[in-house]
């Protein structure tokens, strides 16, 4: 069985999420802080159908590596999905939900990753406020 580099699909996924047109995408390296996951990857969608797009973008580009998530969670959400692979959990949030729940925030001890290749960003850039 092979091993799974968590880090690179969180790389792949915020990539995937970013040529969807997602803002302030960002990896939160959970490790040391939680044992839910290695890896939490937020991004934010601004419609259903683009929440949508970027889910299942990333889950077709996953699947094609044969990689399928454990779990998934808000399949009827219009406003936030979580697609759980076990080592990496992505959150596709509206803006509004991501406010909400500030999940930076919650998560103020991880060390955030900004992929230098994400090109979209929303002219807030501190998402821990």
């Amino acid at each position: 069985m092979t091993k799974i580099d968590f880090f690179t699909l969180a790389i792949k996924a915020a990539e995937i999420a970013d040529d969807k047109k997602a803002v302030d995408t960002i990896i939160l390296d959970i490790r040391g802080v939680t044992a839910i996951a290695n890896y939490f990857v937020i991004t934010t969608a601004f419609s259903t159908p683009q929440i949508n797009a970027i889910s299942l973008g990333i889950e077709k580009i996953f699947k094609e590596q044969d990689i399928k998530p454990l779990r998934k969670d808000g399949v009827s959400s219009s406003s936030w999905r979580v697609i759980d692979y076990g080592g990496i959990v992505i959150h596709v949030m509206s803006p509004g939900i991501r406010e909400s729940y500030k999940l930076e925030k919650l998560w103020e001890n991880a060390k955030i990753i900004e992929p230098k290749i994400l090109k979209v960003k929303s002219k807030k850039t501190d998402c821990r406020h």
